[in-house]
């Protein structure tokens, strides 16, 4: 199915993966050179996951998971497997949200450390909480063959305003965890004065920035929409109409995919078929 300004959607596209995949590198490339490394033994190397898994998880991969419905080499495929490669993309990257989350709050208590003082941490949490309710809601809403039709037209508008909102905030997030970092750990030569890592880092936060920015413009182009799915015969559990259907007239299986007013009509020309017979039937007996 031909898209609507393909190749510029093409070339966006293939700028967010490049910037997104960069930031990845970048923030692989300050833990291991700049700071102590990676590791698991609540010194620094276990605090370094936190970023790692924050911009690879919460920012990279979410953003992928918000466009994966975009992408018009998978308009032919189901909308049900769209929903599990949107929802499975989610889950990894709720999985390393948590993760990183541990990893900091091992970190600050081997150290010592107050938890939960700074406006990073806090909205953090609370785009983690929303994102772990968000992708709930959706499995149990829009994944799953449960609700009806009317509650989950209902609750995408929600869904997906949401899901941006989160995926701004966790933006947002970063980019003060990493300049809290900096503030906190760049003393010699300070970071005001410009040095190298501070240099790379904000570099990495732009990067994050970017990113966010193209995300954010795929996915609110009213022309790069998935179509919609007029032919699907997809069921409700609840009969009502099937997803993507249009209207209160679903498409149905065998028979059941003709209108009542054509049905009545066949019903009752059947009736009278059946009348004429028995009629010809006594008139042949009584001659």
């Amino acid at each position: 199915m031909a898209m609507e300004g393909y190749r510029g959607f093409l070339g966006l596209l293939v700028s967010a993966l490049l910037v997104g995949f960069l930031s990845v590198i970048f923030t692989l490339i300050w833990v291991l050179h700049y700071r102590e490394g990676l590791g698991w033994d609540a010194r620094e190397p276990e605090f370094n996951w936190h970023p790692v898994l924050v911009v690879t998880g919460f920012v990279f991969i979410q953003g992928i998971a918000i466009i994966v419905y975009r992408l018009p080499w998978t308009w032919k495929c189901s909308k049900l497997l769209m929903k599990g490669i949107h929802a499975g993309l989610n889950a990894v990257a709720a999985v390393l949200a948590i993760i990183s989350l541990v990893a900091v709050f091992d970190f600050h208590n081997g150290k010592n450390i107050p938890n939960m003082y700074s406006l990073h941490s806090w909205v953090g949490l609370i785009a983690v909480i929303l994102y772990m309710l968000q992708l709930l809601l959706g499995v149990s809403v829009f994944l799953l063959p449960l609700a009806p039709l009317s509650l989950r037209a209902l609750l995408m508008p929600i869904h997906v305003y949401s899901g941006l909102l989160i995926f701004g905030t966790v933006i947002a997030t970063a980019l003060m965890g990493v300049t809290e970092k900096l503030i906190f750990s760049v003393k010699n030569p300070a970071y005001n004065t410009l040095p190298p890592e501070g240099v790379f880092t904000n570099t990495l936060g732009l990067l994050i920035l970017v990113f966010g920015a193209l995300i954010f413009w795929i996915v609110t182009r009213p022309q790069w929409k998935r179509p919609k799915e007029p032919n699907s015969i997809l069921l409700q559990p609840n009969g009502g109409a099937p997803e993507g259907v249009d209207g209160p007239t679903a498409v149905h299986f065998g028979n059941m995919d003709k209108s009542d007013s054509e049905l009545n009509s066949e019903a009752a020309a059947r009736k009278r078929n059946i009348a004429l017979d028995e009629t010809g039937q006594r008139s042949t007996m009584t001659k």
